[in-house]
């Protein structure tokens, strides 16, 4: 029996909307295992300038990003979709550890299986110092 993770394309406008939430709350626990099952086993990611193969690949990145981006809190929101491809922008913040808070801002391209796991992701990302005052997800 092969993996399903509702909802499968093609995706409606309910459908990518509910596909970004899921995708912003499993990023927000912070739990490498339980994200990386949104995921195809063969998935391919371009996150900035790494590349990323697999969700083994993806679990050591995204533990070692939880490990240096301290207090992530993430949004995410729909840009446009198509039958099996959502594109959002976000925008995420953290701190490292000598204490220097960030804001991430970005865009990601979603391609997904006939499954509703993600197959393709394609990240562009770029980070602000910014002071703790700044902060908007607190």
């Amino acid at each position: 029996m092969s993996e399903k993770k509702f909802p499968i394309p093609p995706f409606s406008l309910e459908d990518a909307k509910k596909k970004i939430q899921m995708a912003e709350d499993g990023w927000n626990s912070k739990d490498p295992i339980k994200v990386s099952m949104a995921y195809t086993v063969d998935t391919e990611w371009r996150n900035r300038n790494q590349f990323v193969n697999g969700r083994d690949e993806v679990q050591a990145f995204l533990k070692d990003k939880w490990e240096n981006e301290l207090d992530y809190k993430l949004k995410k929101e729909l840009w446009v979709h198509s039958d099996n491809r959502i594109a959002v922008r976000f925008e995420y913040e953290y701190r490292n550890k000598e204490n220097q808070w960030f804001r991430a801002y970005g865009n990601e391209n979603w391609e997904f299986d006939e499954n509703g796991l993600m197959k393709k992701r394609y990240a562009s990302i770029n980070d602000l110092a910014i002071k703790e005052e700044e902060r908007k997800f607190k």
